[in-house]
């Protein structure tokens, strides 16, 4: 979590105690396994809160000479945990309860107009969290890229699982509320139980999905390629001769390690030093949102390079 960013985790977090406390009040009046499954996905909700915020605090511990260049990938180790232990977790002890309701289909939903009004108040309140990841999301944007792209390119972890986490809970909770009508509708509670395991297997494909996206960033991603074109862009001047080789990763979403190897013209090999700082300061003047860690290298062009790097 960005540290001007705190907004979108410290909503959810509200919204999710808030819905949470009125979800259990509904199973208890109801005995809905819908609604049983929607209050497990809101404690998951705040534990991956409590969790982020955990981790953002781990993550800004700084440098230390074990770790000498910061714990920022704590985000990503935090949330990961959140994606597999409790998304999927949750989600199949959830398809748990609901397969015992479903093959046993003698539970009944009791008060369903109270149900309903929770749940109500429950897609009022997630889609307020929501609406203030979106707005976050535009922030980040700043490539203006479609939704889903940006959700899968992006290297801040915590949008990714707020926003996963809301726009599940809105879409777990249309699901209680189709269940509880037509379970009221027909008296049969086969529906209550199926909308339940449907809410289950949400979060576990949520979690698979997430799990995927933290994997590449714990062992490391390179920088967007509109951030490398920046970072290949200062080297585009008559003293360097060639640009041999640029790798980068990202130590955390606001941190990132660039290595360069390049072969400059012989009048500046004297005064590489000046040439190697004029094009960091340039660097990190286009990555204005970044902490670079930057080494640059002076060598001749080997044109077989590229093949030594690979043996």
């Amino acid at each position: 979590m960005d540290k001007q960013r705190p907004t979108a985790v410290l909503a959810a977090l509200i919204a999710n105690i808030l819905v949470a406390i009125s979800k259990f009040v509904g199973y208890a009046i109801s005995g809905s396994a819908a609604m049983l499954n929607e209050s497990i996905h809101s404690v998951v909700d705040c534990s991956n809160q409590i969790l982020l915020l955990f981790g953002d605090k781990r993550a800004g511990r700084g440098q230390s000479a074990l770790h000498q260049f910061g714990e920022g990938r704590a985000k990503y180790f935090f949330s990961t945990i959140v994606a597999t232990m409790l998304f999927f977790g949750g989600g199949a002890l959830g398809v748990m309860e609901a397969l015992e309701k479903l093959f046993h289909p003698n539970h009944e939903v009791e008060n369903p107009g109270i149900v309903l009004v929770i749940l109500v108040f429950g897609i009022l309140v997630e889609g307020s969290s929501l609406r203030v990841a979106l707005k976050e999301i535009r922030e980040l944007n700043v490539e203006k890229l479609p939704l889903f792209r940006f959700l899968h390119e992006s290297r801040h972890s915590e949008i990714l699982i707020i926003f996963t986490e809301d726009f599940c809970a809105v879409i777990g909770l249309v699901l209680a509320i189709i269940g509880t009508l037509l379970t009221t509708l027909t008296g049969n509670p086969m529906f209550d139980a199926l909308s339940g395991l449907l809410i289950g297997l949400l979060l576990m494909f949520a979690s698979i999905f997430l799990a995927r996206e933290f994997y590449s960033l714990i062992v490391g991603e390179s920088v967007s390629q509109t951030d490398l074109a920046k970072i290949q862009h200062a080297f585009q001047r008559p003293e360097v001769k060639q640009l041999i080789d640029v790798k980068t990763v990202h130590l955390s979403p606001e941190e990132v390690l660039i290595a360069a190897k390049m072969d400059i013209t012989d009048a500046y090999e004297g005064v590489s030093y000046k040439l190697i700082n004029d094009i960091e300061r340039q660097i990190r003047h286009s990555l204005p949102d970044k902490k670079a860690y930057i080494y640059i290298e002076v060598d001749e062009f080997d044109p077989n390079y590229a093949i030594r790097e690979q043996s």
